[in-house]
């Protein structure tokens, strides 16, 4: 079964992008909106304190948990935003490769910032999502 989520490539845009400019589903469809994945523990501690890297992988983790209870996996995605807690660029380039791991061919329509800082104590990395199913659930 194909999932609910079309990704487009415009090519009067450069192509030296890994990730889709847009993404398209088409009604009916089931969305579903994923809070900010945080690098937490189930004990609600930060992982992987100053690792840009192994907080991503937590958050992805725990992005694809999220996705899993409401019945979609990351192939579902139609929209991410990933947060990094940092101005240097290199940091953002870090938790973007871990994100782009776990999204594999599935290159979604994303943005990548650096804030200033996020929500939970050491907090660096967090990603929040939309997707999308075919149909609607009764």
């Amino acid at each position: 079964m194909s999932n609910g989520v079309r990704l487009i490539r415009n090519h009067q845009l450069t192509q030296q992008v890994d990730y889709a400019y847009a993404a398209v589903a088409d009604a009916p469809v089931r969305s579903i909106w994923v809070a900010g994945a945080c690098p937490l523990d189930l004990n609600g501690e930060t992982v992987a304190v100053g690792d840009y890297a192994g907080q991503a992988h937590q958050v992805m983790r725990n992005l694809v948990t999220a996705l899993e209870g409401a019945g979609a996996s990351l192939t579902d995605v139609a929209k991410t935003t990933v947060y990094v807690a940092s101005s240097r660029q290199s940091d953002l380039v870090t938790a973007w490769e871990v994100y782009r791991e776990y999204m594999g061919d599935h290159d979604v329509p994303s943005t990548l910032l650096g804030v200033t800082v996020l929500g939970y104590n050491d907090q660096l990395v967090e990603v929040e999502a939309v997707a999308v199913l075919p149909g609607a659930r009764d």
